[in-house]
């Protein structure tokens, strides 16, 4: 199957939308403005274009990111799939594009940004020497009992004969 990646600069052009959807997947969507600005002779000085707008959406941990990152107005660079949503209301049949973003950052030939990492949650490792130590204890345990048995067993054994 064959995917139409794309990179797009411009502006989030409203609020990011966050939430949790499904079985908790998190997901940010945003509107995204791009115009594109050329250079008119006549009038010797750069002229705007007309304005796109298409829908980004994020999801898992660069949803997270945006939400707590990004506000309106600021200028960005998304990397992402580009889609088509279609759906039908009132009998009509309606299409959008959507940017399913992989990767978005501040675009800095417009200004500064501060990057903060932020650390992964990590599950708490067993601690691999007291679970042997452990379990080593329930085999000693399961042994003593087993053979407490045994020779209870014998000399009844012995006995008898």
């Amino acid at each position: 199957m064959s995917e139409t990646a794309i990179s797009m600069i411009g502006h989030v052009g409203t609020d990011v939308d966050y939430r949790k959807v499904g079985s908790g997947t998190d997901l940010s969507t945003f509107r995204f403005a791009t115009t594109p600005r050329r250079w008119d002779r006549n009038q010797r000085q750069y002229v705007d274009g007309t304005t796109s707008w298409i829908s980004v959406q994020c999801w898992r941990a660069l949803a997270v990111h945006v939400k707590d990152s990004v506000r309106r107005g600021d200028p960005v660079i998304v990397v992402g799939k580009l889609k088509t949503e279609e759906w039908t209301k009132d009998g009509v049949r309606n299409s959008r594009f959507v940017l399913e973003a992989v990767s978005m950052g501040h675009d800095l030939n417009r200004g500064i940004s501060t990057f903060h990492k932020v650390a992964r949650q990590v599950e708490a490792p067993v601690d691999e020497v007291l679970a042997a130590t452990e379990a080593l204890q329930e085999i000693e345990a399961a042994d003593a009992i087993g053979a407490g048995d045994f020779e209870s067993d014998a000399s009844r054994w012995r006995e008898a004969s």
